[in-house]
């Protein structure tokens, strides 16, 4: 017979009460112990955004170098993929377009030796992270040195043309062609700038005067003059080029100590100057410290002559073609100019200008220069071998 309901019920086990195996604490202990964890994990978020910001920092100070000794124009991602592309298939040809980014992708890799390894290690999130930042660093470096030289030309053009009336820092309306010191040198070195017609023609923009990039402004010759047989000579020399160069990667103040050669003829003045210099405020450390440059290079004097050509301009902000020049091809030219030369002879001759830009900027020091292979044959070196030949003719007499 089925039993109800009622006695179903009644039959089956209670089940057992859960026993608590915990030990009586204080409640104030407890919530001790909750406040502890709490700032803890306060703790560990502070310096996970210290760490971030760490990065962030050290990430936009590094990028700073980029446009100045890498490249102006080009993406960091352009360079990067045409290291790749090489890697992949080292037997394909390259444009000249393709070996100028290659050569960039060095000159990246030596001014931020850290670069490869760590883009090696990063993820695809975490690498954009980083390139965004250099990218952040380098375009505040190119504003700041486009704003030191907007100032800084109009006093030396003011000193060295003395313009009437003279060109004001604040104001960039009344310079270019507009203006007779600028004109002359922003003037293309084919033609001459105290010729009427000439003066004219560039002012009204006539097709016969079209100032372009296919044409070396006046300002990058010594003297301010270039010799129509051979345009090559004193081009990359001018005064005001160096003047720009040191006023970036040095000092806007070392700017002013560009006559001498770097030679011996100099020391007495250099140590008077290092004298003078030693009992003045300690200044911040420059830019060519910071990121270890020892040498001039072709990128470095491509960024200063757009940033003098720019400067010399009448236009108020920074774009890449001004009238019917181009900055961007302007950069290129002056470094396929040192790093594309037509044969050994104009590498020679390259190789020797850039000599006097080191020695017009650092002097006559050469301590990097001193590899294994150099010292290894100088006497000290070369004393210590002959000891130990010595040393082991002895030891095989006996």
């Amino acid at each position: 017979m089925a039993l109800s309901g009622d006695d179903s019920a009644g039959d089956l086990p209670v089940p057992p009460r859960e026993v608590s195996l915990c030990v009586p604490t204080s409640p104030h202990a407890r919530a001790k112990r909750r406040i502890t964890a709490l700032m803890e994990e306060v703790e560990a978020l502070k310096q996970d955004k210290a760490v971030k910001h760490r990065k962030t920092t050290y990430y936009v100070s590094q990028g700073r170098a980029i446009r100045r000794m890498v490249a102006l124009y080009s993406p960091i991602e352009d360079l990067v993929a045409e290291n790749d592309r090489r890697c992949e298939d080292r037997d394909s040809g390259s444009t000249l377009e393709q070996d100028r980014l290659q050569r960039g992708y060095i000159e990246l890799a030596k001014s931020l030796p850290w670069f490869h390894e760590r883009l090696a290690t990063l993820d695809h999130e975490e690498s954009e992270d980083m390139l965004r930042k250099l990218k952040r660093g380098a375009d505040s470096a190119h504003g700041d040195d486009t704003g030191t030289l907007k100032d800084l030309i109009a006093s030396w053009i003011n000193i060295l043309c003395c313009p009437t009336p003279l060109i004001r820092t604040d104001d960039k309306h009344h310079r270019g062609f507009v203006n007779d010191a600028c004109g002359q040198l922003l003037c293309p070195a084919e033609w001459r700038w105290e010729d009427p017609v000439v003066k004219a023609g560039i002012r009204d923009r006539t097709t016969s005067f079209i100032v372009s990039e296919n044409s070396w402004p006046t300002f990058m010759y010594e003297n301010y003059e270039a010799d129509a047989k051979n345009l090559e000579r004193g081009l990359m020399k001018s005064k005001l080029l160096v003047m720009g160069f040191k006023a970036i990667f040095t000092s806007p103040s070392s700017a002013n100590e560009v006559d001498g050669d770097g030679d011996g003829a100099d020391i007495i003045e250099n140590c008077r100057r290092a004298r003078r210099r030693s009992d003045q405020a300690k200044v911040k450390t420059c830019v060519a410290s910071i990121i270890g440059m020892r040498k001039v290079t072709p990128r470095a004097i491509a960024y200063t002559a757009c940033q003098i050509r720019f400067a010399l301009s009448n236009i108020t902000s920074w774009r890449t073609v001004d009238g019917d020049f181009d900055y961007q091809i302007f950069w290129n030219n002056i470094v396929d100019f040192f790093e594309a030369p037509p044969g050994a002879a104009a590498r020679s001759r390259v190789n020797q200008l850039l000599e006097w830009w080191t020695r017009k900027v650092f002097g006559r020091n050469h301590r990097e220069d001193l590899t294994p292979d150099v010292v290894s044959k100088m006497s000290v070196n070369a004393l210590a071998a002959q000891r130990q030949q010595m040393e082991d003719a002895a030891f095989d007499s006996d």
